[in-house]
């Protein structure tokens, strides 16, 4: 009876032990490819009640299970890659919850205290280590919802503390302190509306632009298929394309040469195709430039073969395109299906020169961070294009996410966002972040559109992300100072506090 006792008064043992990890696995069906946006805000509500009164190392287990239960579903096509790497990466993310969780105050003052605090390790998890992994975020799981509209005004990381405040507000609800949950809940609808009607700049002119998929299977790395077979076919399905675009946009990578593009007899083939279809053509190429370094860049050729401008991908896949400790990951994991070759990064805006537009590039992983739309744009780009190669991951968790990626970019920069990949998906988005068409897996698809190119600044890329990493800061500190403050010298840092 004394066992049983114990069991039913730990911290370990209630039906509340079990609400942490139910909200990790609400927010992940939240993320795409599920997408089910409300989810989210039914995991932060659980996740964050069970917080509640309880002592910091209990916080801090709750928070990492609530964690490593929403990016282990969310995050699984990692898996294919390397097993170890993915447990040890959900492991690790989950952990910047945990760290995040001891701070957060166990009175009155936990509301401010969880919102902030848990917006900065999703900050944190966004841009370390090796530059983040900005994938299976609370941002995206809002890309479809009314709540996204608020990426216009914040950006994509004001998302994160108006998703977190809208689940703690639908917890006090559901614990009937009807006052406090209102009142979070009127100042995340209100700071949603704002974003609805907030500027998101103004048209220019149309362009017509051609995305092209070559087609192919999915799940393939470049080790299973021949390179050439990929660049031939996207000649033959640009080849298809009539003379009535003003732009074709190629997915990255189709293209590997050693040495710059325009000296190879691969490039006759590029104009050829640009002279054909009357149009500008941005194409993706890895070039090599030693035996232990390749660029990623996009190029852009006119009608007569004149390169006209590139750009070199900035933002680098870790692990994927360059390998942080090299020396020791070969050491330990000597058949690890690591690159030879790292990418050197580039260090441009991204905003490419063309004739008919200014075009801010993102080549594919770069979408996920929202600095590089920003910076493209702020140097003038009246479209965003998403060159991009997706098809050497497991599932389609990646790709999904990549589109919901899109969808936020569009929001909170007010243009339209071209996505052309080789095996899927290939898209365009207009600047409210609605999907107007989307190709298949793995087909071969042409698709033309009639782009609106855009000028002037939102409110979020006026701003950018660090008034939004301020105020969390400012708000995790003024609650660890007010619950020191409010802390009677006979209070129990153990004891239960549920008021």
């Amino acid at each position: 009876m004394k066992l049983t006792s114990r069991l039913r008064d730990n911290d370990w043992f209630t039906t509340e032990s079990l609400y942490a990890p139910v909200g990790g696995l609400l927010i992940a069906a939240s993320v795409p490819p599920w997408g089910f946006w409300p989810l989210a805000l039914a995991g932060v509500a659980v996740w964050f009640r069970s917080l509640a009164g309880r002592p910091t190392r209990v916080r801090m287990t709750r928070s990492w299970l609530a964690g490593a239960c929403w990016l282990a579903p969310s995050m699984l096509w990692m898996s294919a890659f390397t097993l170890p790497g993915y447990l040890v990466a959900v492991a690790a993310y989950a952990g910047f919850f945990a760290v995040a969780a001891a701070f957060i105050p166990s009175d009155r003052s936990r509301h401010l205290g969880f919102v902030a605090c848990i917006a900065l390790a999703e900050w944190a998890r966004w841009h370390v280590p090796f530059g983040g992994v900005p994938l299976s975020t609370l941002a995206m799981s809002q890309a479809a919802s009314p709540l996204g509209h608020a990426a216009r005004l914040v950006g994509s990381y004001g998302l994160v503390p108006l998703v977190l405040a809208g689940g703690v507000g639908c917890a006090e609800l559901a614990a009937r302190r009807v006052r406090t949950g209102v009142c979070v809940l009127a100042a995340a609808t209100s700071l949603t509306l704002a974003g609805a009607v907030a500027p998101r700049g103004r048209p220019v002119a149309p362009l017509r632009v051609a995305a092209v998929q070559g087609g192919g299977e999915q799940g393939t790395t470049a080790l299973e298929v021949d390179p050439d077979v990929v660049f031939r076919r996207h000649l033959e399905a640009t080849a298809e394309l009539g003379s009535d675009v003003d732009l074709v946009v190629w997915p990255e990578d189709v293209l590997h040469v050693e040495g710059p593009v325009n000296r190879t007899s691969e490039w006759r083939s590029l104009v050829d195709t640009a002279r054909a279809s009357r149009a500008f053509l941005v194409a993706g190429v890895v070039e090599g430039i030693d035996q232990r370094h390749r660029r990623n860049v996009v190029v852009a050729i006119d009608p007569s073969g004149t390169e006209l401008d590139r750009y070199q991908k900035v933002r680098l896949v870790p692990f994927g395109e360059f390998v942080p400790l090299r020396g020791l990951v070969e050491r330990l994991a000597p058949e690890s299906p690591i690159p030879e070759r790292d990418m050197v990064p580039g260090s441009e805006s991204g905003a490419l020169d063309l004739p008919v537009t200014r075009a801010g590039i993102m080549i594919s992983w770069e979408v996920f961070f929202s600095e590089r739309a920003r910076a493209a744009v702020l140097d003038g780009a009246e479209v965003l294009l998403n060159p991009t190669n997706g098809s050497s991951y497991w599932l389609t968790q990646v790709q999904t996410q990549q589109i919901a990626s899109s969808r936020l970019r569009a929001i909170e920069s007010g243009r339209w966002v071209v996505q052309a990949a080789p095996t899927g998906f290939t898209a365009f988005v207009d600047e409210r972040g609605r999907v107007l068409v989307r190709s298949g897996i793995g087909e071969r698809a042409v698709m033309t559109r009639t782009v609106e190119l855009r000028s002037g600044h939102t409110i979020a890329t006026r701003l950018g992300a660090p008034p939004i990493v301020l105020a969390a800061m400012s708000s995790a500190l003024a609650a660890m100072v007010y619950s020191r403050r409010g802390r009677r010298p006979s209070d129990e840092p153990g004891a239960r506090n549920t008021g």
